[in-house]
Protein backbone atom coordinates (compact mmCIF):
# COMPACT_ATOMS: atom_id res chain seq x y z
CA UNK A 1 0.00 0.00 0.00
CA UNK A 2 2.88 2.35 0.80
CA UNK A 3 4.35 1.81 -2.67
CA UNK A 4 0.98 2.68 -4.19
CA UNK A 5 0.80 5.90 -2.16
CA UNK A 6 4.29 6.89 -3.31
CA UNK A 7 3.42 6.62 -7.02
CA UNK A 8 3.25 9.82 -9.04
CA UNK A 9 -0.08 11.46 -9.89
CA UNK A 10 0.25 10.42 -13.54
CA UNK A 11 0.88 6.76 -12.72
CA UNK A 12 -2.02 6.64 -10.23
CA UNK A 13 -4.39 8.11 -12.81
CA UNK A 14 -3.06 5.72 -15.47
CA UNK A 15 -3.74 2.75 -13.15
CA UNK A 16 -7.25 4.03 -12.40
CA UNK A 17 -8.08 4.61 -16.07
CA UNK A 18 -6.67 1.21 -17.03
CA UNK A 19 -8.67 -0.55 -14.28
CA UNK A 20 -11.81 1.28 -15.36
CA UNK A 21 -11.16 0.29 -18.98
CA UNK A 22 -10.51 -3.34 -18.00
CA UNK A 23 -13.77 -3.65 -16.06
CA UNK A 24 -15.76 -2.15 -18.90
CA UNK A 25 -14.07 -4.27 -21.56
CA UNK A 26 -14.64 -7.47 -19.59
CA UNK A 27 -18.40 -6.87 -19.54
CA UNK A 28 -18.42 -5.71 -23.17
CA UNK A 29 -16.78 -8.92 -24.41
CA UNK A 30 -19.07 -11.03 -22.23
CA UNK A 31 -22.16 -9.20 -23.50
CA UNK A 32 -21.20 -9.77 -27.14
CA UNK A 33 -20.72 -13.49 -26.62
CA UNK A 34 -23.96 -13.69 -24.62
CA UNK A 35 -25.93 -12.09 -27.42
CA UNK A 36 -24.35 -14.08 -30.29
CA UNK A 37 -24.76 -17.49 -28.63
CA UNK A 38 -28.12 -16.83 -26.95
CA UNK A 39 -29.82 -15.64 -30.12
CA UNK A 40 -28.19 -18.30 -32.30
CA UNK A 41 -29.66 -20.83 -29.85
CA UNK A 42 -33.06 -19.16 -30.48
CA UNK A 43 -32.62 -20.00 -34.21
CA UNK A 44 -31.77 -16.51 -35.43
CA UNK A 45 -29.97 -16.55 -38.79
CA UNK A 46 -26.38 -15.27 -39.08
CA UNK A 47 -27.58 -12.12 -40.83
CA UNK A 48 -30.21 -11.47 -38.14
CA UNK A 49 -27.53 -11.85 -35.45
CA UNK A 50 -25.34 -9.38 -37.34
CA UNK A 51 -28.26 -6.93 -37.41
CA UNK A 52 -28.45 -7.06 -33.60
CA UNK A 53 -25.07 -5.28 -33.60
CA UNK A 54 -25.99 -2.79 -36.33
CA UNK A 55 -26.80 0.06 -33.92
CA UNK A 56 -23.90 -0.94 -31.66
CA UNK A 57 -21.46 -0.23 -34.47
CA UNK A 58 -23.39 2.66 -36.07
CA UNK A 59 -23.59 4.64 -32.85
CA UNK A 60 -19.92 3.91 -32.26
CA UNK A 61 -19.24 5.96 -35.40
CA UNK A 62 -21.33 8.88 -34.14
CA UNK A 63 -20.03 8.62 -30.56
CA UNK A 64 -16.36 8.75 -31.46
CA UNK A 65 -16.89 11.80 -33.61
CA UNK A 66 -18.97 13.72 -31.06
CA UNK A 67 -17.32 12.20 -27.98
CA UNK A 68 -13.92 13.70 -28.81
CA UNK A 69 -15.49 17.14 -29.06
CA UNK A 70 -17.45 16.56 -25.84
CA UNK A 71 -14.31 15.39 -24.00
CA UNK A 72 -12.38 18.48 -25.12
CA UNK A 73 -15.12 20.77 -23.83
CA UNK A 74 -16.14 19.01 -20.61
CA UNK A 75 -13.27 16.66 -19.66
CA UNK A 76 -12.36 13.04 -20.34
CA UNK A 77 -13.35 12.02 -16.81
CA UNK A 78 -16.95 12.88 -17.67
CA UNK A 79 -16.98 10.96 -20.96
CA UNK A 80 -15.52 7.89 -19.26
CA UNK A 81 -18.08 7.91 -16.43
CA UNK A 82 -20.96 8.51 -18.84
CA UNK A 83 -19.76 5.46 -20.76
CA UNK A 84 -19.92 3.32 -17.63
CA UNK A 85 -23.41 4.60 -16.83
CA UNK A 86 -24.75 3.81 -20.30
CA UNK A 87 -23.33 0.27 -20.18
CA UNK A 88 -25.17 -0.32 -16.90
CA UNK A 89 -28.40 0.84 -18.54
CA UNK A 90 -27.78 -1.36 -21.60
CA UNK A 91 -27.25 -4.45 -19.44
CA UNK A 92 -30.33 -3.62 -17.36
CA UNK A 93 -32.44 -3.47 -20.54
CA UNK A 94 -31.79 -7.19 -21.07
CA UNK A 95 -33.47 -8.06 -17.75
CA UNK A 96 -36.99 -7.56 -19.12
CA UNK A 97 -39.36 -10.53 -19.62
CA UNK A 98 -38.33 -12.83 -22.48
CA UNK A 99 -41.30 -11.75 -24.60
CA UNK A 100 -39.88 -8.22 -24.67
CA UNK A 101 -36.48 -9.32 -25.98
CA UNK A 102 -37.37 -8.53 -29.56
CA UNK A 103 -34.81 -7.70 -32.23
CA UNK A 104 -35.59 -3.97 -32.00
CA UNK A 105 -35.27 -3.95 -28.18
CA UNK A 106 -31.93 -5.76 -28.23
CA UNK A 107 -30.71 -3.46 -31.03
CA UNK A 108 -31.58 -0.46 -28.83
CA UNK A 109 -29.70 -1.97 -25.87
CA UNK A 110 -26.74 -2.64 -28.15
CA UNK A 111 -26.90 0.97 -29.38
CA UNK A 112 -26.41 2.21 -25.81
CA UNK A 113 -23.64 -0.32 -25.30
CA UNK A 114 -21.90 0.88 -28.48
CA UNK A 115 -22.07 4.48 -27.31
CA UNK A 116 -20.76 3.45 -23.90
CA UNK A 117 -17.88 1.40 -25.31
CA UNK A 118 -16.57 4.14 -27.56
CA UNK A 119 -16.90 6.88 -24.96
CA UNK A 120 -14.89 4.73 -22.57
CA UNK A 121 -12.24 3.78 -25.14
CA UNK A 122 -11.82 7.28 -26.57
CA UNK A 123 -11.41 8.66 -23.05
CA UNK A 124 -8.82 6.07 -22.03
CA UNK A 125 -6.72 6.38 -25.20
CA UNK A 126 -6.80 10.19 -25.19
CA UNK A 127 -5.80 10.42 -21.52
CA UNK A 128 -2.54 8.53 -22.10
CA UNK A 129 -0.79 11.38 -23.94
CA UNK A 130 -1.79 13.79 -21.18
CA UNK A 131 -0.47 11.54 -18.40
CA UNK A 132 2.74 10.10 -19.84
CA UNK A 133 5.68 11.38 -17.75
CA UNK A 134 8.48 13.45 -19.22
CA UNK A 135 11.87 11.92 -19.92
CA UNK A 136 12.38 9.68 -22.98
CA UNK A 137 8.74 10.55 -23.60
CA UNK A 138 8.20 8.98 -27.02
CA UNK A 139 9.45 5.58 -25.89
CA UNK A 140 7.26 5.71 -22.78
CA UNK A 141 4.26 6.81 -24.83
CA UNK A 142 4.54 3.76 -27.13
CA UNK A 143 5.00 1.48 -24.11
CA UNK A 144 1.98 2.91 -22.24
CA UNK A 145 -0.27 2.82 -25.32
CA UNK A 146 0.75 -0.77 -26.14
CA UNK A 147 0.21 -1.86 -22.54
CA UNK A 148 -3.25 -0.27 -22.34
CA UNK A 149 -4.35 -1.58 -25.74
CA UNK A 150 -2.97 -5.07 -25.22
CA UNK A 151 -4.33 -5.49 -21.71
CA UNK A 152 -7.74 -4.25 -22.89
CA UNK A 153 -7.92 -6.96 -25.53
CA UNK A 154 -6.76 -9.58 -23.06
CA UNK A 155 -9.67 -8.58 -20.83
CA UNK A 156 -12.00 -8.71 -23.82
CA UNK A 157 -10.87 -12.30 -24.37
CA UNK A 158 -11.64 -13.15 -20.76
CA UNK A 159 -15.00 -11.46 -21.40
CA UNK A 160 -15.76 -13.89 -24.25
CA UNK A 161 -15.00 -16.78 -21.95
CA UNK A 162 -17.01 -15.19 -19.14
CA UNK A 163 -20.03 -14.63 -21.38
CA UNK A 164 -20.10 -18.24 -22.58
CA UNK A 165 -19.52 -19.57 -19.05
CA UNK A 166 -22.24 -17.41 -17.49
CA UNK A 167 -24.71 -18.38 -20.23
CA UNK A 168 -24.11 -22.07 -19.52
CA UNK A 169 -24.24 -21.72 -15.72
CA UNK A 170 -26.58 -18.97 -14.53
CA UNK A 171 -28.38 -18.05 -17.74
CA UNK A 172 -28.80 -14.94 -19.85
CA UNK A 173 -30.60 -12.62 -17.42
CA UNK A 174 -28.60 -13.36 -14.28
CA UNK A 175 -25.40 -12.89 -16.27
CA UNK A 176 -26.52 -9.44 -17.43
CA UNK A 177 -27.65 -8.47 -13.91
CA UNK A 178 -24.38 -9.50 -12.26
CA UNK A 179 -22.30 -7.52 -14.75
CA UNK A 180 -24.47 -4.42 -14.29
CA UNK A 181 -24.00 -4.63 -10.52
CA UNK A 182 -20.19 -4.84 -10.79
CA UNK A 183 -20.06 -1.86 -13.15
CA UNK A 184 -22.19 0.19 -10.76
CA UNK A 185 -19.55 -0.13 -8.02
CA UNK A 186 -16.78 0.68 -10.52
CA UNK A 187 -18.68 3.82 -11.53
CA UNK A 188 -18.97 5.04 -7.94
CA UNK A 189 -15.24 4.54 -7.37
CA UNK A 190 -14.35 6.25 -10.64
CA UNK A 191 -16.60 9.21 -9.92
CA UNK A 192 -14.73 10.07 -6.73
CA UNK A 193 -11.16 9.25 -7.80
CA UNK A 194 -10.74 10.13 -11.47
CA UNK A 195 -9.04 13.50 -11.91
CA UNK A 196 -11.49 16.30 -12.69
CA UNK A 197 -11.31 18.12 -16.03
CA UNK A 198 -8.79 15.65 -17.48
CA UNK A 199 -8.31 16.57 -21.14
CA UNK A 200 -10.52 19.64 -20.93
CA UNK A 201 -9.06 22.51 -22.95
CA UNK A 202 -9.42 26.19 -22.11
CA UNK A 203 -10.46 27.35 -25.58
CA UNK A 204 -13.83 25.82 -26.44
CA UNK A 205 -13.45 23.82 -29.67
CA UNK A 206 -15.92 24.59 -32.44
CA UNK A 207 -18.20 21.94 -33.88
CA UNK A 208 -16.48 22.45 -37.25
CA UNK A 209 -13.24 21.12 -35.73
CA UNK A 210 -14.67 17.59 -35.51
CA UNK A 211 -13.16 16.49 -38.81
CA UNK A 212 -9.39 16.22 -38.90
CA UNK A 213 -7.46 18.48 -41.26
CA UNK A 214 -4.25 16.55 -40.62
CA UNK A 215 -3.44 14.41 -43.69
CA UNK A 216 -1.46 11.90 -41.62
CA UNK A 217 -4.46 11.30 -39.35
CA UNK A 218 -6.76 11.03 -42.38
CA UNK A 219 -4.57 8.37 -44.03
CA UNK A 220 -4.18 6.50 -40.75
CA UNK A 221 -7.93 6.61 -40.04
CA UNK A 222 -8.79 5.26 -43.48
CA UNK A 223 -6.21 2.49 -43.17
CA UNK A 224 -7.71 1.68 -39.75
CA UNK A 225 -11.22 1.51 -41.23
CA UNK A 226 -10.24 -1.20 -43.70
CA UNK A 227 -8.02 -3.00 -41.17
CA UNK A 228 -10.82 -3.52 -38.67
CA UNK A 229 -13.42 -4.10 -41.36
CA UNK A 230 -11.19 -6.93 -42.60
CA UNK A 231 -11.02 -8.53 -39.16
CA UNK A 232 -14.74 -8.33 -38.44
CA UNK A 233 -15.84 -9.66 -41.86
CA UNK A 234 -14.91 -13.14 -40.73
CA UNK A 235 -14.43 -12.86 -36.99
CA UNK A 236 -17.63 -11.28 -35.58
CA UNK A 237 -20.48 -13.47 -36.86
CA UNK A 238 -19.15 -15.87 -39.50
CA UNK A 239 -16.53 -17.61 -37.38
CA UNK A 240 -18.53 -18.37 -34.18
CA UNK A 241 -21.57 -19.42 -36.24
CA UNK A 242 -19.37 -21.67 -38.42
CA UNK A 243 -17.89 -23.30 -35.35
CA UNK A 244 -21.37 -23.91 -33.91
CA UNK A 245 -23.23 -24.93 -37.07
CA UNK A 246 -20.62 -26.68 -39.22
CA UNK A 247 -18.09 -28.02 -36.73
CA UNK A 248 -20.75 -28.66 -34.03
CA UNK A 249 -18.79 -26.99 -31.24
CA UNK A 250 -20.67 -26.38 -27.98
CA UNK A 251 -21.14 -22.84 -26.60
CA UNK A 252 -18.36 -23.29 -24.07
CA UNK A 253 -15.96 -24.51 -26.78
CA UNK A 254 -16.68 -21.48 -28.95
CA UNK A 255 -16.34 -19.17 -25.96
CA UNK A 256 -13.04 -20.68 -24.80
CA UNK A 257 -11.50 -20.60 -28.27
CA UNK A 258 -12.55 -17.02 -28.98
CA UNK A 259 -11.40 -16.01 -25.51
CA UNK A 260 -7.98 -17.62 -25.91
CA UNK A 261 -7.54 -16.00 -29.32
CA UNK A 262 -8.33 -12.50 -28.04
CA UNK A 263 -6.23 -13.00 -24.88
CA UNK A 264 -3.25 -14.06 -26.99
CA UNK A 265 -3.91 -11.16 -29.34
CA UNK A 266 -3.86 -8.78 -26.38
CA UNK A 267 -0.62 -10.23 -25.02
CA UNK A 268 1.10 -9.76 -28.39
CA UNK A 269 -0.22 -6.17 -28.57
CA UNK A 270 1.23 -5.33 -25.17
CA UNK A 271 4.62 -6.69 -26.30
CA UNK A 272 4.62 -4.80 -29.62
CA UNK A 273 7.42 -2.37 -28.56
CA UNK A 274 9.73 -5.37 -28.08
CA UNK A 275 8.77 -6.77 -31.50
CA UNK A 276 8.94 -3.60 -33.61
CA UNK A 277 11.53 -1.61 -31.70
CA UNK A 278 11.00 1.88 -30.33
CA UNK A 279 8.77 4.49 -31.95
CA UNK A 280 7.57 2.87 -35.21
CA UNK A 281 6.51 5.14 -38.09
CA UNK A 282 4.30 4.83 -41.16
CA UNK A 283 6.43 2.33 -43.03
CA UNK A 284 6.10 -0.11 -40.13
CA UNK A 285 2.30 -0.04 -40.39
CA UNK A 286 2.59 -0.61 -44.16
CA UNK A 287 4.83 -3.68 -43.93
CA UNK A 288 2.79 -5.31 -41.18
CA UNK A 289 -0.51 -4.92 -43.07
CA UNK A 290 1.11 -6.34 -46.23
CA UNK A 291 1.95 -9.38 -44.11
CA UNK A 292 -1.72 -9.61 -43.16
CA UNK A 293 -2.81 -9.54 -46.82
CA UNK A 294 -0.66 -12.57 -47.63
CA UNK A 295 -1.64 -14.38 -44.44
CA UNK A 296 -5.40 -14.01 -45.03
CA UNK A 297 -5.18 -14.89 -48.72
CA UNK A 298 -3.16 -18.00 -47.84
CA UNK A 299 -5.74 -19.12 -45.26
CA UNK A 300 -8.55 -18.57 -47.80
CA UNK A 301 -6.65 -20.58 -50.44
CA UNK A 302 -5.91 -23.43 -48.04
CA UNK A 303 -9.51 -23.45 -46.81
CA UNK A 304 -10.73 -23.86 -50.39
CA UNK A 305 -8.22 -26.30 -51.86
CA UNK A 306 -6.27 -28.05 -49.11
CA UNK A 307 -7.03 -31.60 -47.99
CA UNK A 308 -6.18 -30.66 -44.40
CA UNK A 309 -8.98 -30.55 -41.82
CA UNK A 310 -10.83 -27.24 -41.82
CA UNK A 311 -10.48 -27.03 -38.03
CA UNK A 312 -6.68 -27.18 -38.28
CA UNK A 313 -6.56 -24.58 -41.07
CA UNK A 314 -8.81 -22.17 -39.16
CA UNK A 315 -7.09 -22.56 -35.81
CA UNK A 316 -3.53 -22.20 -37.15
CA UNK A 317 -4.59 -19.46 -39.57
CA UNK A 318 -6.29 -17.51 -36.81
CA UNK A 319 -3.25 -17.72 -34.56
CA UNK A 320 -0.91 -16.34 -37.25
CA UNK A 321 -3.47 -13.74 -38.34
CA UNK A 322 -3.98 -12.65 -34.73
CA UNK A 323 -0.27 -12.19 -34.05
CA UNK A 324 0.33 -10.03 -37.14
CA UNK A 325 -2.92 -8.11 -36.66
CA UNK A 326 -2.09 -7.40 -33.01
CA UNK A 327 1.23 -5.76 -33.86
CA UNK A 328 -0.36 -3.78 -36.71
CA UNK A 329 -3.15 -2.57 -34.43
CA UNK A 330 -0.71 -1.59 -31.70
CA UNK A 331 1.36 0.45 -34.18
CA UNK A 332 -1.82 2.25 -35.29
CA UNK A 333 -2.78 2.96 -31.67
CA UNK A 334 0.62 4.52 -31.04
CA UNK A 335 0.64 6.52 -34.28
CA UNK A 336 -2.70 8.22 -33.66
CA UNK A 337 -1.55 9.41 -30.23
CA UNK A 338 1.83 10.43 -31.66
CA UNK A 339 0.30 12.30 -34.62
CA UNK A 340 -2.15 14.21 -32.39
CA UNK A 341 -1.31 17.42 -30.57
CA UNK A 342 -2.14 17.84 -26.89
CA UNK A 343 -4.48 20.70 -27.74
CA UNK A 344 -6.71 18.50 -29.90
CA UNK A 345 -5.94 15.00 -28.61
CA UNK A 346 -9.51 13.93 -27.79
CA UNK A 347 -10.91 15.20 -31.11
CA UNK A 348 -8.12 13.60 -33.16
CA UNK A 349 -8.47 10.29 -31.33
CA UNK A 350 -12.26 10.54 -31.59
CA UNK A 351 -12.05 11.05 -35.37
CA UNK A 352 -9.67 8.09 -35.69
CA UNK A 353 -11.90 5.78 -33.67
CA UNK A 354 -14.89 7.00 -35.66
CA UNK A 355 -13.18 5.46 -38.69
CA UNK A 356 -12.38 2.37 -36.60
CA UNK A 357 -16.07 2.04 -35.68
CA UNK A 358 -17.13 2.55 -39.30
CA UNK A 359 -14.85 -0.33 -40.28
CA UNK A 360 -16.41 -2.54 -37.60
CA UNK A 361 -19.90 -1.55 -38.74
CA UNK A 362 -19.18 -2.46 -42.37
CA UNK A 363 -17.36 -5.63 -41.34
CA UNK A 364 -20.16 -6.78 -39.04
CA UNK A 365 -22.86 -6.33 -41.70
CA UNK A 366 -20.73 -8.05 -44.34
CA UNK A 367 -19.88 -10.88 -41.92
CA UNK A 368 -23.52 -11.92 -41.61
CA UNK A 369 -24.50 -11.17 -45.22
CA UNK A 370 -21.51 -12.80 -46.98
CA UNK A 371 -21.48 -15.83 -44.68
CA UNK A 372 -25.21 -16.48 -45.09
CA UNK A 373 -25.07 -16.13 -48.87
CA UNK A 374 -21.63 -17.43 -49.81
CA UNK A 375 -19.95 -19.10 -46.83
CA UNK A 376 -16.80 -18.63 -44.78
CA UNK A 377 -14.39 -18.85 -47.73
CA UNK A 378 -15.98 -15.77 -49.30
CA UNK A 379 -15.61 -13.94 -45.97
CA UNK A 380 -11.89 -14.71 -45.98
CA UNK A 381 -11.37 -13.40 -49.53
CA UNK A 382 -13.38 -10.26 -48.73
CA UNK A 383 -11.14 -9.76 -45.68
CA UNK A 384 -8.03 -10.03 -47.87
CA UNK A 385 -9.42 -7.35 -50.21
CA UNK A 386 -10.06 -4.99 -47.28
CA UNK A 387 -6.51 -5.55 -46.03
CA UNK A 388 -5.14 -4.72 -49.48
CA UNK A 389 -7.05 -1.41 -49.37
CA UNK A 390 -5.64 -0.76 -45.88
CA UNK A 391 -2.15 -1.27 -47.29
CA UNK A 392 -2.83 1.22 -50.11
CA UNK A 393 -3.78 3.97 -47.66
CA UNK A 394 -0.85 3.09 -45.40
CA UNK A 395 1.46 4.14 -48.22
CA UNK A 396 0.39 7.74 -47.52
CA UNK A 397 1.52 7.67 -43.88
CA UNK A 398 4.52 9.88 -42.97
CA UNK A 399 7.85 8.06 -43.15
CA UNK A 400 9.34 10.17 -40.36
CA UNK A 401 8.09 11.60 -37.09
CA UNK A 402 5.74 14.61 -37.24
CA UNK A 403 6.66 17.85 -35.51
CA UNK A 404 3.83 19.54 -33.61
Amino acid sequence: MQKLKNLSRSVKQYILITGNYWAFTLTDGALRMLVVLHFYHLDYSPFEIAMLFLFYEFFGVVTNLLGGWFGARFGLNNTMNIGLSLQIIALSMLLVPSAWLTVSWVMLAQALSGIAKDLNKMSAKSAIKLLVPEGNKESKLYHWVALLTGSKNTMKGFGFFLGAALLNTIGFKLAAASMAAVLFFILIFSQFNLEKDLGKIKSKPKFSHLFSKNSAINYLSTARLFLFGARDIWFVVALPVYFSSQLKWDHWQVGIFMACWVIGYGIVQSQAPKITGKNPQGKSALWWVIGLVFCTAFVAFMFSYSSLKTELILVVGLIVFGMIFAVNSSIHSYLIVDYSSKESISMDVGFYYMANAMGRLIGTILSGWIYQGYGLTACLWASAIFLFLSALFSIGLPKTKLRH
